[in-house]
């Protein structure tokens, strides 16, 4: 989720499912995961959060289509896999000008630390009127769920081959997919029996 903080929140509304995407910090100690972020006062997401706390955030990690030239069966079919976190949760809105710099503190960090100076060096004025324009929240986890679709219903083989095809891609996410995979243990030979 670190590494990959670019999520989509959904809330349920009287209309429907109304989704925002967008950078989130995500903060975790012990048992305790809470996601903080802020939306601008126009996107009326955090209406739908004020109304209905309960929420689900879904993060997207590496992904890619997986060609059935991999396989060594001729008779396979093309897939798509990846790696994703949905976290469910309460939201709590805030816009009082102390809370959202320190969730602005918390980004910039996480994104821009350089950036923190200049914020600072703004005019006042400038950053007071850049506050009225968005309103923060902070979601209390309740339920965390990992999704993994690696291959991991195929042969050893089938998955080395997945990881070599994947590890040569320029693309990163396509790449990054490989990796996820290796940390996974997949492809790896079978341990030999008698061996520790």
């Amino acid at each position: 989720m670190r590494s990959n903080p670019f999520a989509i929140l959904i809330s349920s509304t009287d209309a429907g499912p109304f989704a925002t995407h967008l950078p989130l910090f995500l903060k975790a100690e012990e048992n305790n995961v809470v996601v903080r972020g802020h939306v601008a006062t126009a996107n009326p997401h955090w209406r739908y959060l004020k109304q209905q706390a309960e929420c689900l955030t879904i993060f997207h990690g590496a992904h890619s289509y997986i060609s059935p030239s991999n396989y060594a069966a001729r008779e396979s079919v093309p897939t798509w896999n990846y790696g994703a976190v949905h976290l469910y949760g309460n939201a709590r809105v805030f816009s009082s000008p102390q809370e959202l710099l320190g969730m602005l503190h918390e980004l910039m960090g996480t994104f821009d630390p350089e950036y923190a100076s200049q914020w600072a060096s703004l005019d006042e004025a400038y950053r007071e009127r850049m506050l009225r324009q968005i309103v923060g929240f902070e979601i209390e986890v309740t339920k965390i769920e990992a999704k993994f679709k690696l291959g991991q219903n195929r042969s050893r083989e089938d998955q080395a081959n997945m990881i070599a095809s994947l590890g040569n891609s320029e693309d990163t996410a396509v790449s990054a997919l490989s990796r996820l995979m290796r940390e996974q243990g997949l492809g790896l030979p079978a341990a030999k029996k008698g061996r520790e």
